[in-house]
């Protein structure tokens, strides 16, 4: 089943990178430093970074506002950083909803709260 991943190779570097500032930086730190620190180590690894790349919604046929998913790697995966006790159903659902209006397939939710990286694949 492994095999069948989507997007493996990418998954595995975004969380090797994820792990490495987690180890730096430790647990428990605000989102957006861990946001940071990872597109900082991502890039370090070759990876192209678009972070807070706004996206236009539309409702109806009408511009409603913009999505802004905190970190897009290689044009392939969005990846969320969360500072969370646990990753809760709303979690899931606002990655499939951004997976949607985006048009890629792989969303990644990194849980930097504990001593141990928490990670949660989202496949459209």
């Amino acid at each position: 089943m492994a095999a069948d991943l989507i997007h493996k190779e990418l998954s595995e570097s975004i969380i090797g990178a994820a792990m490495k500032v987690l180890n730096t930086l430790k647990p428990g730190l605000d989102e957006k430093l861990y946001e940071n620190a990872l597109v900082i180590e991502l890039r370090k690894r070759g990876h192209k970074i678009e972070q807070q790349k706004h996206f236009p919604v539309h409702y109806d046929g009408q511009l409603v506002g913009e999505l802004i998913p905190d970190v897009i790697v290689d044009d392939l995966v969005i990846v969320d950083p969360k500072v969370a006790s646990c990753f809760i159903e709303t979690h899931q659902a606002q990655m499939l909803g951004y997976l949607n209006i985006t048009g890629l397939r792989l969303a990644l939710l990194l849980n930097f709260k504990n001593a141990k990286l928490e990670v949660k694949r989202i496949v459209h």
